[in-house]
């Protein structure tokens, strides 16, 4: 079972550009960029990465898609999870505790 109050915290490594709603994310490597690591986010990962920032839980980002778009609370769940899982395993975000 996923913990659904886990909160994530981005990295530093890396330079963000907002484009038409997609977000591009270059890795910085020894003060140089990684152009062979670049990420495209489209808008719904974009409105995802936006919600990264220490405090928002995944509750509050499966709420935040089924607001914006029309998926239930199950298919929201699965794909913010994967989504945040992806950014984990890529070394961009790491979870944090969260604090009451």
């Amino acid at each position: 079972m996923n913990d659904l109050t886990k909160c994530f915290l981005k990295g530093s490594d890396f330079a963000t550009r907002s484009i038409l709603g997609e977000t591009i994310i270059v890795p910085i490597k020894e003060g140089v960029g990684d152009l062979n690591s670049i990420y495209v986010l489209n808008e719904l990962g974009t409105q995802i990465w936006e919600l990264i920032d220490g405090k928002s839980t995944i509750n509050r980002m499966i709420e935040e898609i089924c607001e914006a778009y029309d998926v239930g609370p199950e298919e929201a769940e699965k794909d913010a999870i994967e989504f945040l899982n992806s950014l984990e395993g890529s070394g961009l975000i790491q979870s944090i505790s969260r604090t009451a």
